[in-house]
């Protein structure tokens, strides 16, 4: 389960904000995350309560934005949407797609307190 490690990530993400901010507490964090990244989103709000507890974000709201995934198709040279890798491409069915959105994975916002 890569999840944990990823939020212990936006957990140093979110303390490195904080320290340089002088904030001793995270109100709100705001990911987001692609369609396309594989990341199981309910695992990663799993493991964020985890990282979070007895951290400034500890208690914070979690708002996470799916970013729809996206992609070239090689065959029809256009850009087409995807709901995951290795989907045809809806407009010619063809299978040489590659993805161009939807992929990252970020924290967005972050809403300081004290």
């Amino acid at each position: 389960m890569h999840e944990m490690s990823l939020a212990e990530g936006i957990r140093g993400i979110v303390e490195d904000v904080a320290r340089e901010n002088g904030a001793t507490r995270v109100a709100r964090v705001v990911l987001e995350i692609g369609e396309l990244a594989s990341v199981e989103v309910e695992a990663l709000r799993f493991c964020l309560d985890v990282v979070l507890k007895d951290s400034v974000a500890d208690g914070a709201a979690v708002d996470i934005e799916a970013v729809p995934g996206s992609g070239w198709c090689m065959q029809c040279a256009t850009v087409v949407p995807i709901a995951q890798r290795y989907d045809a491409c809806p407009q010619c069915g063809g299978y040489q797609v590659q993805p161009t959105g939807g992929t990252e994975m970020r924290v967005k916002e972050l809403a300081l307190g004290d």
